[in-house]
């Protein structure tokens, strides 16, 4: 897809475009960045303050105390921005301490008592209880699967509603809904509609090239990719939008350290080849899952066979690091994950070390005692499929 590039601030003075061809790879590195100056670093380092000098009126004031906003964020919700809506000078990024912060922010800015929202029932589990808490303060919640929008009179759940969520692919079922037809069919109705673009990242989807409000994602996973930062954002459509996420972040403290935002920036510049490497190997991985007679339910948006394929393909321009499947129960399951030598048992996904886990463990996603989700890191192709294969070979021999 072709991206305009952009400089200056995201609040404050008008962003300033650039050439509207350069590409994915070519935007990455160069995100959010400053204007060139003579024995600067090109990006500048965190600024740690918990305030800065403010003489006079504050009317204005790009910087008051480090709650408010810190020039690191500045820097980093520039870069988002460019990001997830290169098309869009309007949009304004919001960053947040965790993906869960991001999330709620949205959900707890935008509805109130007597509104209604439409979650999926198959999304992050962290949903319900963010849904127990809306219900608490007199949200109605619906509910809907990402996968089963296309059943007859499943639109009318939108009927009154304030808010649409998508996730998309959802986690960790990896299934898929059409943004595009969902956004409109919502509008059509007077909702706003979020997505939560975590798994896909801004390279591989653009919710707002598709009709989306807001795109929200967990930071910390393939955004940042080493395992080593918690980070939350938000983008918003419009100014309004933005300003009461930036409120609700104020209200409640779920700010990022300016260590963390920096990191997050800095590790930007890998995104193309890291997400391109990682769509690439996961792909290969769940060619050679499907070949294995013990592995059932393989699911993997770019897998030709899947069954969100074909729509993944409309809207997805990479499809993600993330590969489900299901040994036969629990204990075969924790027979392969204890074989493996290059993919190590631990939760969440997106980082260049490939990890896996029996996502069962947690509770709270409808998943067989045996569904494994494998996130795909940066190693060489063959020696996961060889790894995965030797240790399914392992895994079964306790079946005998």
């Amino acid at each position: 897809m072709s991206a305009q590039d952009a400089d200056g601030p995201l609040t404050g003075p008008e962003r300033d475009h650039g050439p509207a061809a350069d590409a994915d790879g070519t935007r990455v590195v160069r995100a959010g960045l400053p204007g060139e100056e003579p024995y600067a670093p090109p990006l500048p380092g965190p600024v740690f303050a918990a305030h800065f000098h403010l003489p006079g009126d504050i009317e204005g004031a790009p910087y008051t105390y480090g709650r408010d906003a810190n020039p690191t964020w500045t820097a980093l919700e520039r870069a988002v921005a460019e990001l997830e809506a290169p098309e869009d000078p309007a949009a304004e990024t919001v960053v947040f301490s965790s993906g869960m912060g991001a999330i709620s922010a949205v959900l707890l800015s935008q509805l109130g008592p007597g509104q209604t929202v439409v979650l999926p029932s198959d999304g992050y589990n962290l949903l319900a209880a963010l849904r127990d808490r809306l219900e608490g303060f007199g949200v109605q919640v619906r509910t809907a699967p990402t996968g089963g929008w296309e059943e007859p009179g499943r639109l009318d759940a939108l009927d009154g509603a304030r808010l649409l969520w998508l996730e998309t692919p959802s986690n960790p079922g990896l299934d898929v809904c059409d943004i595009r037809r969902l956004a409109d069919a919502a509008h059509e109705r007077g909702a706003l509609v979020a997505v939560d673009n975590t798994l896909a990242t801004p390279l591989g989807q653009r919710p707002f090239a598709l009709g989306a409000d807001l795109s929200v994602a967990s930071g910390t996973k393939a955004l940042t990719g080493h395992g080593d930062v918690l980070l939350g954002y938000v983008v918003c459509r419009d100014a309004e939008l933005a300003a009461s996420v930036r409120a609700w972040r104020k209200t409640v403290g779920a700010i990022p350290g300016p260590m963390e935002a920096w990191l997050a920036h800095r590790s930007l510049a890998t995104l193309d080849v890291r997400t391109r490497r990682q769509a690439g190997n996961a792909l290969a991985v769940a060619e050679a899952l499907t070949a294995r007679p013990e592995v059932s339910g393989v699911r993997h948006p770019g897998l030709p066979g899947d069954e969100a394929h074909q729509l993944a393909a409309r809207q997805m321009s990479r499809y993600g690091c993330v590969v489900g499947f299901t040994l036969p129960d629990k204990a075969h399951a924790e027979r392969f994950l204890s074989a493996l030598r290059l993919v190590g048992e631990a939760t969440s996904f997106g980082g260049v070390r490939s990890t896996a886990e029996r996502r069962g463990r947690w509770g709270g996603d409808a998943v067989p005692d045996g569904f494994i989700r494998l996130s795909v890191g940066v190693e060489d192709a063959a020696d996961l499929v060889a790894d995965i294969r030797r240790a399914l070979d392992e895994a079964r021999t306790g079946d005998r």
